[in-house]
């Protein structure tokens, strides 16, 4: 049987220790069949085994071997289309209720570092740094917005003040949200699936499913096996394939590459970011970026439509990281890698219910990292008959890409080309 490592990443080779686990090669019968051993098929499994239901989790390759294992590790709140723009769509009720969780995902977060001692280099506070005074207007009237909606853990940054916090001369204000922060990503999801097994859960990695066969009690195949269940929970975003067809008629997997340098030294590192919070820029096509637990740069940036490997990574981020910090000109890159986020036309992520008992999320558009804690809980609810908060995002309108499959990934690079522009003249 195939076996599928972890990419080549940082994340993968400072990972925490873990047993290995089996790949499923009998048949099972539980409660709930969770398929991807991401963050939301995690969460998902840990809020209902807090809840007394019988959890097996599928995972084709290894626990967070997708986005959840090779993120830029940033815990920023709201979603990838903010609550103003998700009011105009959906009106105040609906927004009122979305606003409430946008900021929930942190919070979960922390609380399962807290309760499940997960090591994962867990640091408070996120910078969105400005590149323009026009994106300065737009962090001031996201402060208004988010301080609306109860959050209120912002400070607004004029120049001097970004400076002290990150020494990159380009910005011009930022916005720091202290509830913000960054974590090893794939320590998280190790940490999380220790959590699900503690609590009587089973997790086969290398264990992919090929077919749903859907009805009264749905079965989920996999190469050698196969797990009966009262409910499903479909949780493999950009990794999930053509498993479900209309599910991937409306998203699109896109890559977003990531650098890590050699260890800087701790007055390199301290220099660059003095407080080590994590900053994320204002651009349409953002770069993101922090230190590592001991002590190197990770920079993230650049949308590969279409879920290509780019042939040079290094070559595509590393002027990036120059231009925002040109003294690293001499500094060795170690690692790069690829990771592919699921991308909607909303960019709003996409959560229902197929039947009477298939459930699930995905498209989080490369804000995943708090939304998919907080969708985990929500899924949960719905399979206790709490629906109230799960209706909420399955109302939101979701539309398929313009062509289709075929011409999806043109029509969102020329989008993506247009708001480059934009970024590259101030607009």
């Amino acid at each position: 049987m195939a076996h599928t490592p972890y990419p080549e990443s940082y994340y993968a080779a400072s990972a925490n220790t873990t047993p290995p686990r089996p790949a499923l090669q009998h048949d099972v019968e539980t409660d709930v069949c969770v398929i991807g051993a991401g963050y939301t098929g995690l969460s998902s499994a840990l809020f209902l085994l807090e809840n007394g239901f019988r959890v097996t989790v599928l995972e084709a390759a290894k626990v967070g071997f997708g986005a959840s294992g090779r993120n830029g590790g940033q815990i920023v709140n709201s979603y990838s289309r903010d609550i103003d723009v998700i009011e105009r769509s959906v009106g105040p009720r609906q927004a009122q209720l979305l606003g409430q969780m946008a900021f929930e995902g942190g919070r979960i977060i922390r609380e399962r570092v807290a309760k499940y001692n997960i090591q994962c280099d867990l640091k408070d506070g996120g910078v969105f740094a400005a590149i323009t005074a026009k994106q300065m207007g737009h962090l001031e009237s996201q402060k208004r917005l988010w301080e609306r909606f109860g959050h209120t853990q912002l400070e607004l940054m004029d120049q001097k003040r970004i400076r002290e916090v990150v020494a990159c001369d380009q910005y011009v204000g930022g916005m720091l949200d202290m509830s913000g922060g960054h974590i090893h990503p794939l320590n998280l999801a190790l940490g999380e699936a220790a959590a699900v097994e503690s609590l009587g859960g089973t997790i086969y990695e290398q264990s992919p499913a090929v077919r749903i066969e859907r009805g009264t009690n749905p079965v989920v195949h996999t190469p050698q096996g196969k797990v009966r269940a009262k409910f499903i929970i479909v949780a493999g975003n950009a990794y999930l394939g053509n498993l479900v067809p209309e599910l991937a008629a409306k998203s699109m997997p896109c890559g977003t590459q990531v650098i890590t340098t050699e260890p800087l030294g701790d007055a390199l590192a301290k220099s660059l970011l003095p407080q080590d919070y994590c900053v994320e820029d204002c651009n349409y096509l953002l770069d993101y970026y922090r230190l590592s637990g001991d002590k190197r740069l990770i920079f993230g940036g650049g949308v590969v439509y279409g879920a290509r490997d780019p042939a040079n990574i290094e070559a595509i981020i590393r002027p990036k990281m120059l231009k925002a910090f040109p003294q690293l000109k001499d500094v060795k890159i170690d690692y790069a890698w690829t990771g592919n986020f699921l991308l909607t036309l909303s960019r709003l992520p996409q959560v229902g219910r197929l039947g009477d008992n298939i459930y699930y999320s995905q498209g989080c558009s490369g804000h995943g990292v708090t939304y998919t804690h907080l969708a985990g809980k929500v899924l949960a609810e719905a399979l206790r008959g709490q629906a109230e908060r799960f209706d909420a995002f399955a109302d939101l309108p979701h539309y398929p890409f313009p062509g289709g499959q075929l011409l999806r990934t043109p029509f969102a690079a020329l989008g993506a080309w247009y708001y480059g522009l934009r970024d590259k003249f101030g607009y």
